[in-house]
């Protein structure tokens, strides 16, 4: 699977992102990433392969060998990531949308089906077109909504993230705590679901699965203090997890 992010001082976001698909057991994780991150990340994460990729040319034969992709995390709004999720877009691979790429998203809307958007309640705002406050005042209709816009399965962060595929109810997911309100724990979530698609489950089952899984090894990392909780905090637990299903 490909990881696509990590602008200019972002490179932490797609690390995060492969690093929890690789902790859920997807294989083979490579990063698309600026040119001035491939090192730092390899060095840091050898586990992971990270490529310098600057324009979609490069970025193409990564996405000729993937099964699925995260784009997103520390993507940025920058022409460089413009390009970069339009290639995606040209893909009929299977992804999970977060962050600067709902943003993008939201600028130039499109639906398909073989995809997974995980955004919290601003970006679910601007995919919208409305307020935070108006997706807060009804979250099931906020994430029913963009789904029904945009095509695929619906993930709406928060407490009590929501996940609707299809016509079928809203799921709920009672856990996950106060302490993950911190940076980078949508990048984890976005791996999380990603690497479970890679593994062969539907994005509709590795959206609810990777929700739960996601929020309860939060909550196991929490037994230490909520407070001060990071999200890489949560792999080891990820990794735990995984092999008691």
């Amino acid at each position: 699977m490909l990881v696509i992010g990590g602008d200019h001082g972002m490179s932490g976001a797609v690390r995060l992102a492969a690093e929890a698909a690789a902790r859920v057991g997807a294989g083979l994780v490579s990063i698309a990433t600026r040119s001035a991150h491939a090192v730092l990340i390899s060095a840091q994460r050898p586990e992971l392969l990270c490529y310098g990729v600057e324009n979609a040319n490069e970025l193409r034969p990564l996405l000729n060998a993937a099964s699925v992709i995260v784009v997103g995390p520390g993507l940025g709004q920058s022409p460089w990531a413009r390009e970069l999720f339009s290639a995606v877009l040209e893909t009929d691979l299977p992804c999970v949308v977060d962050a600067d790429a709902l943003n993008l998203l939201a600028a130039e809307p499109v639906a398909r089906d073989a995809w997974v958007l995980t955004p919290h309640p601003g970006e679910a705002a601007r995919l919208l077109a409305c307020s935070g406050a108006e997706v807060q005042a009804d979250r099931f209709n906020a994430v029913r909504e963009v789904r029904r816009r945009y095509g695929g399965v619906g993930v709406l962060k928060g407490a009590g993230t929501l996940v609707v595929a299809g016509d079928e109810p809203v799921s709920i997911c009672a856990g996950g705590n106060p302490g993950m309100a911190s940076a980078g724990m949508g990048d984890v979530l976005s791996g999380v679901i990603a690497g479970l698609i890679a593994q062969g489950l539907s994005p509709r089952d590795a959206a609810r699965l990777g929700v739960w899984l996601h929020a309860e090894a939060g909550d196991l990392a929490a037994q230490a203090g909520q407070r001060g909780l990071l999200a890489s905090d949560l792999m080891p637990h990820l990794h735990a997890l995984v092999n008691r299903l």
